[in-house]
């Protein structure tokens, strides 16, 4: 009988603190998918280049009338994401991620222009590691729990490749000389939720909001673009800051060491 109830006490202790999932000290390691979908627009493009007179019109005059009220959108993308989250305190926890850059497919809106619009204008792999404060709501033990988080991302971007292969396009005029996109720190604001299959496995599933701009330059070769006989009057450049503003959808796997 003594027995027995000892075997009782146990099983009821264990059922009454169950799984230390998430508890100070421990780390968990995720592995997962990430969804970006951004909410892209950009300022009016300004336009720079010769000031050298041509019937009556300079580069910029060309070029920025062709881009009045231009726009831009983002394709959604998807990417493998990893992720360490070590906890500092049972219900405070800071985690470091990062994932396979992503590719973004950037399109853009000339309603003025003689193309009103430019599929896959360019595209750039976009590098966003992450470092994010997150609070953990419940106690280590429960099955679920929930969190909000807030940190900071530094956006890079790399292999920027403008549409400059039809040498009739705005873009190909624009940037047919090379592009860049200036790397931006930007905040995150995260919430999520854990759920807990045991004290090792669990599934984690986020969503994030970044505020996100980058400016972006273009060269290209001009006036010489219309019109070979315009070559030698020099190069064109355009500027214009491109807000991304992606919401990131993430699931990930995580183990807990």
């Amino acid at each position: 009988m003594k027995t027995i109830k000892l075997s009782l006490l146990t099983i009821a202790l264990l059922a009454a603190t169950g799984v230390q999932a998430q508890k100070a000290g421990d780390t968990i390691i995720g592995f997962g998918l990430a969804h970006i979908s951004p909410n892209a627009s950009i300022s009016q493009p300004v336009v720079t280049g010769n000031s050298q007179t041509l019937a009556n019109y300079t580069s910029a005059q060309i070029f920025g009338g062709k881009l009045a009220g231009a726009s831009a959108s983002i394709d959604n993308a998807n990417t493998i994401s990893f992720s360490v989250l070590h906890m500092l305190t049972d219900d405070f926890g800071a985690e470091l991620s990062i994932g396979k850059p992503p590719t973004l497919h950037i399109n853009l809106v000339t309603p003025n222009g003689s193309e009103p619009a430019i599929s896959d204008a360019a595209k750039a792999d976009a590098l966003t590691p992450a470092v994010v404060a997150k609070y953990f709501f419940m106690s280590p033990s429960s099955t679920f729990r929930p969190y909000l988080g807030l940190g900071v991302t530094h956006a890079k971007f790399s292999n920027i490749t403008p549409q400059s292969t039809s040498p009739a396009t705005t873009v190909g005029k624009l940037a047919g000389l090379g592009a860049s996109m200036s790397s931006s720190w930007a905040p995150i604001y995260n919430a999520g939720v854990i759920y807990n299959f045991d004290e090792k496995w669990s599934l984690n599933a986020s969503v994030s909001y970044i505020p996100l701009k980058t400016d972006v330059t273009l060269v290209g070769s001009g006036l010489s673009a219309l019109n070979p006989a315009f070559a030698g009057l020099g190069n064109v450049t355009t500027t214009t800051k491109l807000t991304m503003n992606p919401t990131d959808y993430i699931i990930r796997l995580g183990y807990k060491f």
